[in-house]
């Protein structure tokens, strides 16, 4: 399938803070404690949530994956899923991974689009565009998790690297709201409250709300 490049229109003031994710690409972060770490976007972040994932997987009969904001995960040699590649735990036949701090981007359309420990990194306007990018990358299925917690990370002027902080019901509502414009697209929204812990939201779509008989819908 042919890439789809340039989709995310940052704003001025995301278009800087993507400057200085790339400064920490390149050259580390300091942490609030005052550490140095060297070796920025180099961790699986997924690999917490492998059980949950692998069901909706499965469920949804997924056999592509777009990693979106990827950091330094590595779907085909990371060998941290239960002593074999991601790729090969979760039986994907396609991966792709976007990660725009590190100048890689294979952006298309794929089964589903995984997004872990990207969007508390948006600045709180691009944050709707940046959903619809990954909501219109997925053909069946998103899988999202969002961070609801300070980060240990600082960013290079110093502010924290989670800019944008929000409740979990906060997310639930942004995602809500883009979500009806992909009706056909199911959305598995975790929040997490700190680094091991996090809500599940019910998987939905535009699509079931509007086929159930129900007007009032919870989910």
């Amino acid at each position: 399938m042919p890439a789809i490049k340039n989709k995310t229109n940052f704003s001025p003031k995301g278009q800087q803070l993507l400057d200085l994710y790339n400064q920490m690409a390149d050259s580390g972060y300091m942490t609030s404690s005052g550490r140095k770490i060297e070796a920025a976007y180099n961790d699986f972040e997924l690999v917490k949530f492998k059980q949950a994932v692998s069901e909706q997987f499965d469920k949804y009969e997924i056999k592509s994956v777009l990693d979106y904001g990827c950091g330094g995960s590595d779907w085909e040699n990371q060998q941290i899923f239960n002593g074999q590649s991601a790729k090969k735990y979760f039986d994907l036949d396609h991966t792709y991974r976007y990660e725009p701090a590190r100048d890689i981007d294979e952006r298309t359309t794929a089964d589903a689009v995984v997004c872990f420990d990207v969007m508390e990194h948006i600045f709180v306007s691009d944050v709707p565009n940046v959903l619809r990018d990954i909501l219109s990358c997925a053909s069946t299925l998103a899988v999202i998790n969002v961070a609801c917690y300070r980060a240990a990370a600082l960013l290079p002027n110093g502010e924290n690297a989670h800019i944008t902080q929000r409740p979990p019901h906060w997310w639930k509502g942004m995602v809500d709201a883009v979500s009806i414009e992909f009706p056909h697209v199911s959305v598995f929204l975790l929040c997490s409250t700190a680094y091991d812990n996090a809500d599940a939201f019910p998987v939905f779509c535009d699509a079931v709300r509007q086929a159930d008989p129900c007007f009032e819908i919870g989910y």
